[in-house]
Order: C-alpha cells, then structure tokens, then sequence
C-alpha cells in the first residue's frame, strides 16, 4: 500500500522559504477571567499532557509554477518546552499566512492525584521512541547532485503496541534521528481520516501521483475524544477506504479541565462575538423568539382546526419527544401574519450553545439567529435573474454559525458559516473583522445563509451562472452578537449551571408542513431558455435540496444534528 518512489520537484534555487507571513489576529488576546485548565498553554489527557506549537522552522518546499500561492511547505516544530517531544511535522499550502499547529506530547506522572485513576501502572510508558524510519520518498535518479533539491518523506516505525503520529520530512537522504519524534501507545490513540486535499503531484520517472492531505479525527462532536495533532498524511498508493498508518490521540481524562467555566464564555463572546450584517434589502429580518410568540405565533395540534397562543416562554409547548408530526407552529392571518414575517431586529438576540470540540482541546461557540420567516428565493440563469414566488419560503429559520476557539490560548481559529444544507469552515486569517477580534458574518437576502465576505453567491453551478442566488452585503440592519446574546446551552457545565430555555425543549417543527409542485414552476422557465443550456439548467434544478420543493418549517437548534455532532464539512 505504502511504496518507496523517487520524487523531486524543484532545483535548488526554488528550494529556498518563500515569503512565508505569518498570521495573528488584529488585537491582543486578553487575559481571561481565573478559570481551571483554559488558556493555560497545556492539556491534560490523563497518562499525557499536550502543548500547542505554532512556531516553525522551513525543511523544504515545492512550487510546480511560477505562481508561489500554488505551492507548499513542510515545516518542523520549533520552541518545544523541555520535557515535551515532537509528533511529526506540519504541512501547509503557501495560499495563506502561517497560522497552523502541531500538538508536543510528555508523560505525565502517575503519582499526578488528577490522572491517578486513569493511570494503569501495568501498561508500558506512554511515548517511546520509533525503532527506525520507512522512507516513503527518495531523489529522482539517486544522483548526489540532486539530493538538497529533494524532499524525503518518513514513517516512523513504532514498537509493537503503539502507534505513529505523523510524518517527518527532510531534505537530506540521511535517515532521522530515532530522537526526532516519539510514538504513542495505541490505548491512548484514536482513529482518524484524510479530509482536504493539500498537494497533489506526479514523480518525473515513475510517474506515480503523490498526495498529501490534512487530517481529523473520525470520532468528532461534543463526545468525540478525538483529538487532531496537526500533521499530515502522504502516500502515493493509498486509496480512499483503506485504514490509516497514523493516527490521532484520544482524550482519556473525563473533567475536560480545559474548556472554559461560565465566566470564561462571557468574555469570549464579548471579546470575539461577530456583527451579522443583514442584506439592505432584507424584508424578513430576525428577531427573538419570546416577541415571535408575544405577537401572534400559534401552536397547532394535528386534528385540530385552531391554533393555540404561545406563552412568551414556551411553558405550553409540548416538551421532548421527537418530531413525529403531531405538532407544528404557524403564522396567524391578517395583519400580524405580516408583522411577524417581517421580524423585529430590535429584539433580536443570538442563541448560544457552547460544546467542546476536537476532544476538548477547542470549544466550539455555536450561535443561532432565529428568523419568524424565510423568503422565496432567486434564480439566475447566465445574466437573467428570476424572483420565484414560492420556492425556498418557510415560517420559521434557525440559522447558525460557530465560533472554533482554542483552549490551549483562547485565540479564535476558525469560523464555520452554515449555508442551507452545508457549510464552510474559515481560517481567522481569511474573515473580515469589524473591531478588534469580532469578524464580521453576512446573512443573505431572504434565505439568511451565512458568508464570510460580501458578494453575490451561488447555490448551483458559479461555473455556468446557474443557481440560487445569495446575496450579501453590508447595512445599517445588523446584531452585534458580543452584546445582544442569550447561552442556552452548556452541557459540559454540569446540572444547573445554564438554565435552557422551555422552547428549547420543543423538537417538533417551527412551520407547517405544505407542499406544492415547484418542479412546474421551474419547468416554465427552462422552457423559455435557449435550447444550448436547457440540459445543463436541468441536471442543476434537479441537485436543489429538498427544501426547495415545499414549505416545510426547521426543527429548532436541538434537534439538528450539529447540536452534538460536529459541523457538515
């Protein structure tokens, strides 16, 4: 499965650190308010405690065109506290600043009273060194000439009963010292997957592709242990499926002593908390859910005619359970049915959920916006856009995004933007940021997907112009989420600590459930389009998600399955 294969890319003279910028956030971290292990720079796991290395020292690099962004690096970490031992080494494409980790490991001792009971006295130490290293890659010819011009690429072999954590690289044919990294006992290891592509390219002899690619964990979500290391994997023979040679490590200690207490949340939300922008044409704005039930909202009982009131609280929604249908929540007629599709950004507020991510070594801030309704949608076909008169509306939208946050410096990583049926993930060197450390998120018109950057954006094929439109900018419609907020939810905590909200409690539907035939109404428009695009605008409609074909209200925040699960990436 793993072979040796000659590999060389670049001479020399293009071996040498591109301009490699580093990224850090545009103001100071603050101290955080006295807590138990957040922001202390090291985690406890039980039998091993990690350190976060975000400084580097260049091995080599390879650009295959004259544009550097295309190409990538391979670093070694550099800084490592005494006592702590290495992984293996990070890689990263040269299209952003340098903003990424590795995770150092050291033993902790059993004697330690928070790690007593987790110790078991009979196992063999938690790190040992690797017992020799399998080159993966070697020089194009074998040639002396050649060899400072080349990346080799190493496994480390571990000893029976633990398991490798990453790759080293040199630019050397020498073999590394057995010193450079340390292995993990296979007990304290967990599973993990390849997820995006880094670099792909192909040897000049043997023609074999070599591939790199970043890794996570494959049990992931608030009770995943899981814990992602930084490093990467290569090979030229794996195939999507096969089990890993590396793996993550899995955190064994159950206080989560490094995720923030209730007084660290707070300042993390006042410090990071993003401004969400709404279109300057929005016509269906948010507001929160106590004045969404206070002016008119009605729960209906499947059987029955009538609508009940809601109490501004939720007391009178039918509680747990599961969305079997029984139960749905409906505008009122009139005039209030208008008021309340227009919202209230006055009372508008973000509901919060904080969970541990990535085995507790992050927290993810999940912050939910509630819309009483979700607009129709617009079309574009090349240069036409549609406005349809049903598809894509609903009552009720719960949208979200997250905040990833490191606990071993309280520094935001990253922001996930949730977009209808999916999402993206941006580094804290890509998003916009308004003041400070707060970004900025932009809610598109009608449908309220969240993007990272203002702009019109398509739900389709941007190839061909084909698709949904997204549409978002800045205006004066905006909540500053640092300020107007509300924390639903914070499992870790324990029992009482953060008291949810009765409606959180409802898992039955937010809108009525009502189908029509929307494939009519978009059949109309292909037929008026030129006969060269017909087929392509078809194959497009026909990958729309489902929930544009009907109204069909969302299940509220607990019901989704990022709630404990991770993020759709």
């Amino acid at each position: 499965m793993f072979g040796c294969q000659c590999f060389q890319w670049s001479r020399i003279a293009e071996l040498l650190p591109p301009d490699t910028k580093t990224f850090s956030l545009p103001a100071p971290i603050p101290t955080w308010p006295q807590g138990q292990g957040f922001a202390s720079g090291v985690i406890n796991l039980g039998e091993l405690e990690v350190f976060q290395i975000s400084r580097f020292e260049f091995v080599w690099g390879s650009n295959l065109s004259q544009d550097k962004k295309k190409g990538v690096t391979f670093y070694k970490p550099v800084g490592i506290p005494n006592g702590f031992f290495s992984l293996g080494h990070y890689c990263q494409s040269n299209d952003q600043p340098l903003q990424g980790f590795v995770l150092v490991a050291r033993e902790v001792a059993c004697s330690n009273p928070e790690v007593a009971q987790i110790c078991n006295l009979d196992k063999s130490p938690p790190l040992q060194k690797p017992l020799d290293y399998t080159l993966l890659w070697s020089p194009d010819d074998g040639s002396e000439e050649n060899y400072d011009s080349c990346g080799y690429f190493w496994l480390p072999q571990p000893p029976e009963g633990y398991e490798a954590m990453g790759f080293v690289v040199t630019n050397k044919p020498d073999r590394p010292e057995l010193d450079e990294v340390r292995c993990v006992r296979a007990d304290l290891t967990d599973s993990c997957e390849t997820h995006h592509l880094i670099f792909k390219t192909i040897s000049k002899l043997s023609k074999v592709p070599f591939r790199v690619w970043s890794l996570r964990p494959c049990h992931r979500g608030m009770l995943g242990k899981g814990i992602p290391t930084g490093t990467f994997f290569c090979s030229s023979y794996w195939n999507h499926g096969e089990e890993l040679n590396i793996v993550c490590l899995k955190n064994l200690n159950p206080s989560l002593h490094a995720m923030p207490n209730l007084d660290q949340i707070h300042a993390l939300i006042k410090h990071y908390g993003p401004t969400i922008f709404f279109h300057p044409n929005e016509a269906y704005l948010p507001s929160s859910v106590a004045w969404f039930f206070k002016n008119g909202a009605l729960l209906y009982k499947k059987g029955e005619s009538d609508g009940q009131a809601i109490d501004p609280e939720g007391l009178n929604l039918p509680s747990g359970g599961k969305n079997d249908g029984e139960y749905w929540i409906d505008l009122p007629s009139g005039d209030n049915k208008r008021s309340l599709k227009s919202g209230n950004l006055e009372s508008a507020k973000l509901y919060v959920h904080v969970k541990p991510a990535s085995g507790g070594t992050f927290t993810d801030i999940v912050m939910w916006v509630f819309c009483p309704f979700n607009g129709p949608a617009t079309l574009k076909v090349g240069l036409m856009n549609i406005a349809l008169s049903k598809i894509g509306q609903h009552v009720g939208d719960w949208e979200h995004f997250t905040l990833r946050i490191s606990n071993f410096t309280g520094e935001l990583w990253s922001i996930y933007f949730s977009q209808h049926s999916g999402g993206i993930w941006v580094n804290a060197c890509d998003l916009e940021f308004i003041e400070g450390n707060k970004a900025i998120v932009y809610s598109s018109r009608s449908g309220h997907a969240s993007f990272p950057h203002p702009g019109s954006y398509i739900q389709g094929s941007s190839k061909l112009g084909i698709g949904i439109r997204n549409d978002a900018a800045r205006s004066n419609l905006y909540v500053d989420s640092s300020i107007e907020y509300e924390i639903i939810g914070a499992e870790y905590l324990g029992d009482g600590v953060v008291t949810e909200p009765c409606w959180l409690q409802y898992m039955r539907e937010w809108g009525p459930n009502i189908v029509y035939d929307s494939r009519s109404e978009l059949d109309k428009m292909i037929n008026f389009l030129p006969a060269m695009v017909r087929y392509s605008v078809e194959n497009i409609f026909n990958k729309f998600p489902l929930e544009l074909s009907g109204e069909e209200g969302p299940t509220g925040p607990k019901e989704k399955k990022n709630w404990a699960g991770d993020e759709r990436w």
